[in-house]
């Protein structure tokens, strides 16, 4: 309880590290949600509501990378951003955006893989209402978004799960480097190492805590909506 304490009270100190590091681990999961959002949930409504030859292929594809293991996407990342790899001329390794760029390649796939199988339950009988509408194929994109929307805020919720709750990719291509790239997950890990169990344990639900909250807005405002377009239909 008094390594809780200590830690809620760094919540309240102006430029402590523990400020810096909640700060850096919401940028960097909300802008590593966000382009991931952007790839992923067109690439799998235009998956799930067309079909073509390879469609079965693709979404076994989809569904491995889903499974990716963090580490694995860390060390594809390094080896592009290390020095002797083709994007060592950036000097992006050991950097927040290194970081944002190992979530963006283990979150597009849960983004689309997930979205492919909602829009495939609901685009035949969208189709058939769109073709008897006469809309084009961009509308029918553009429904199938409006339509699907409460799912979709659920997919997202899932990538920012996954990407704050991040650790292995993160520390490889971060480096946990102090008041830079250093996130909660792997400052958990590091007062593991440390032998800090009850500093570490207080950081978890500092963590847990955080992800509560962003979660509930989002089902809240998902509710509210909910609810206006029930008035909606009703009236």
């Amino acid at each position: 309880m008094q390594e809780f304490l200590k830690v809620v009270a760094q919540l309240f100190t102006p430029g402590g590290e523990l400020l810096k590091i909640i700060g850096v681990t919401l940028y960097m999961a909300f802008l590593s949600t966000t382009i991931s959002a952007c790839l992923g949930l067109p690439l799998g409504v235009l998956i799930g509501s067309r079909r073509f030859r390879g469609k079965g292929v693709l979404m076994r594809v989809l569904n491995t990378l889903m499974g990716l293991p963090p580490v694995v996407a860390g060390l594809l990342v390094f080896f592009l951003l290390s020095r002797s790899g083709p994007l060592g001329s950036l000097k992006l390794l050991y950097t927040v955006s290194a970081m944002v760029i190992a979530q963006v390649l283990l979150i597009t796939p849960i983004v689309a893989g997930l979205s492919a199988s909602i829009v495939s339950g609901i685009s035949p009988r969208l189709r058939e209402t769109a073709r008897g509408m006469g809309l084009s194929r961009h509308a029918e994109f553009f429904c199938l978004l409006y339509e699907c929307r409460g799912q979709f805020l659920s997919v997202v919720l899932t990538a920012f799960g996954r990407s704050i709750a991040e650790v292995g990719a993160v520390s490889i291509v971060g480096g946990n480097v102090q008041y830079k790239t250093r996130v909660m997950t792997t400052a958990i890990m590091l007062e593991t190492n440390k032998g800090n169990f009850e500093f570490a344990v207080s950081l978890g639900v500092v963590l847990l805590l955080i992800s509560f909250i962003i979660n509930s807005a989002a089902l809240s405002l998902q509710e509210h909506e909910r609810k206006l377009h029930g008035e909606r239909r009703s009236a």
